[in-house]
């Protein structure tokens, strides 16, 4: 799946060329750098932050086995693409098509991006946990009322059969919608912007709630990033 490297691409390839030739005789006893590679990225709090939520156990695991595992599968996937490797994730993913493209991006590539924006999508729990007025306003001109979104977002991550995902995304309307995607695909796959996204394979929550999806599903609600939804929300309407 090579794609042409950009202009900037190959101006700073041609730098990165000239650069080495001019100090090419200093190397004798060094190696060249290696390709840039996709890294885990910093948990934006503690493992124990978003309990009795999600138990510390469930975060270190999904974080540093799970997470880690697509991200060095996916480099794997990608040791004779530099330039993909490059790219960044999200853009990578939107390039990719499920069925197509080469199942291990999908799968890894999608993992990792999947799981970043989880992370970021959550906090500490809160009572009653809302957007603030303006994103509430905004899901009740689509859904009526916050109350009916969250029932049939809830409604969409229990009824996803098997390993996969429930997301609130842009359509290529600029309009709201819930859907769920198998294993880790991606709403960017399909043309749509993710927003908010529920990881409901069972590594997410069995070690404390076993298969009790929808008891997990009720506590994520209490530890929502609701400010990190309308900030990529606003990324999203600005460009």
């Amino acid at each position: 799946m090579n794609q042409p490297l950009t202009r900037r691409q190959m101006l700073r390839t041609a730098c990165a060329a000239t650069a080495f030739v001019g100090i090419a005789p200093r190397l004798t006893r060094l190696q060249a750098a290696e390709p840039a590679q996709y890294e885990l990225p910093k948990l934006p709090y503690a493992f124990d932050a978003l309990e009795p939520a999600i138990d510390a156990a469930t975060m270190q695991l999904h974080f540093e086995k799970h997470h880690k595992a697509y991200i060095d599968n996916l480099n794997k996937a990608l040791a004779d693409q530099p330039d993909l490797r490059s790219l960044p994730i999200a853009e990578l993913v939107r390039g990719l098509v499920p069925g197509k493209s080469p199942a291990a991006l999908v799968n890894h590539g999608g993992g990792h991006l999947n799981h970043t924006m989880f992370w970021e999508s959550l906090r500490a729990p809160r009572a009653d946990n809302r957007p603030d007025k303006a994103l509430s306003e905004l899901i009740a001109r689509s859904f009526k009322t916050f109350d009916a979104f969250r029932e049939q977002f809830t409604k969409t991550a229990l009824g996803r059969f098997g390993s996969g995902w429930a997301w609130l995304a842009l359509d290529g309307r600029q309009e709201l919608i819930i859907r769920d995607t198998v294993n880790q695909e991606s709403p960017l796959m399909f043309a749509q912007q993710p927003l908010l996204g529920l990881d409901v394979w069972e590594h997410a929550y069995y070690l404390k709630y076993h298969n009790r999806r929808a008891d997990y599903i009720n506590a994520w609600w209490s530890v929502v990033n609701w400010d990190s939804v309308a900030s990529r929300l606003d990324n999203v309407s600005s460009k």
